[in-house]
């Protein structure tokens, strides 16, 4: 296989194999030609751009008058795991698809965040928990995962998702 490389002027996505597989590792700038069009997020990501790509159910969510995409579609939603490249930590769809819940409260700013990687719970920030991530309705600016926004735990959404995690004993 081929190790692609997408350019662009302000930064590099490598695909660097890894035990048969090839992460993404994104450096530098991203380059962002529209609101939804950053073709160096083509091989990591779904956002607004792509998400209509290959995109099979007839109840996804209009996508006909969104502008400036990477590409022509007018239903998009969330897609299966695995249909971009992972990271180099061996996890894919961290960027786009679905926004991902955190166990943190909402705090504006990182002023007496944990420095230890722990979850920052904090029963005086209020009931509001951390998304992170972007989704697929998403605009390219907001695929990253320090983009983050804030719901009520009660709140649903067809782009909002979680992880199941578990640390080794």
């Amino acid at each position: 296989m081929i190790c692609p490389q997408i350019l662009s002027a302000a930064g590099t996505v490598i695909l660097k194999k890894d035990n048969g597989r090839f992460p993404a590792l994104y450096t530098g700038d991203l380059e962002i030609l529209g609101e939804n069009n950053a073709p160096a997020l083509d091989p990591i990501a779904w956002y607004g751009g792509n998400s209509g790509v290959d995109f099979d159910l007839n109840d996804g969510e209009d996508s006909s008058d969104w502008k400036e995409k990477q590409y022509p579609h007018t239903k998009t939603g969330t897609h299966p795991v695995k249909l971009k490249q992972a990271n180099p930590w061996g996890l894919h769809d961290m960027l786009g698809n679905v926004w991902e819940w955190t166990q943190d409260h909402w705090h504006a700013n990182y002023e007496g965040a944990p420095t230890d990687g722990s979850s920052w719970e904090d029963a005086e920030a209020g009931a509001f928990r951390v998304l992170r991530g972007g989704s697929w309705g998403n605009f390219a600016r907001g695929m990253r995962s320090a983009y983050r926004f804030r719901a009520r735990p009660d709140c649903r959404d067809d782009d909002f998702g979680f992880r199941c995690a578990r640390v080794r004993s």
